[in-house]
């Protein structure tokens, strides 16, 4: 489509400079033979501006490019593939840390992205792996939301430090299928002392 737009381009030119009916038709029967497309389209492209740069939805200078997204897969990969809301916090402070063990090998400008990308960002960018894995899975919604209001629930960020921070982890040992008999472990870690 670009080609043919640069090809229009040139044309256009020549087709304003005609000084006759024929000479103009015969521009069009030049272009529409070349191209296969049709004539009142080929009219109506030559009367508009034709654009030969290719515009972005919205006009936003893309900040999370490609490479970007490659290494927010594997960190996500390295975290075992937890939510944006949950990977923002990890990301702030393991990134120097996954740079130092050599399991990431990245310039100082990704690293400074990866530390400032957002939790929605992080999900729009992990969609199509998210896709792949199967791990859109929509939940029920919550029966009773006003118990999860009152509950204070933090996603990473803890004081290492201060004693009396705990990360509770419900397990279903149930293997491939929910149906049947199987057991349930509720594992709870203080934070400071592990």
């Amino acid at each position: 489509m670009n080609a043919r737009n640069q090809y229009l381009k040139v044309l256009q030119n020549k087709y304003f400079m005609a000084k006759c009916r024929k000479e103009k038709s015969a521009i069009l029967d030049e272009y529409c033979s070349n191209t296969s497309q049709n004539r009142k389209y080929v009219i109506r492209k030559l009367s508009s501006p034709i654009s030969l740069v290719i515009r972005r939805r919205g006009g936003k200078p893309v900040i999370y490019d490609g490479q970007v997204k490659a290494v927010l897969a594997k960190t996500w990969e390295i975290f075992d593939y937890p939510c944006g809301q949950r990977l923002a916090p990890v990301l702030r402070t393991e990134v120097d840390r996954l740079r130092v063990q050599e399991e990431l090998v990245i310039p100082n400008e990704i690293a400074d992205k990866l530390k400032r990308i957002s939790p929605r960002t992080i999900d729009r960018a992990l969609r199509r792996q998210k896709e792949a894995l199967h791990l859109n899975q929509k939940y029920r919604q919550k029966r009773n939301p006003l118990i999860y209001q009152k509950i204070p629930v933090k996603a990473g960020g803890w004081d290492r430090v201060l004693p009396g921070q705990l990360q509770v982890d419900l397990v279903e040992h149930c293997g491939q299928s929910a149906s049947g008999l199987f057991g349930n472990t509720v594992s709870v870690a203080e934070i400071a002392f592990g």
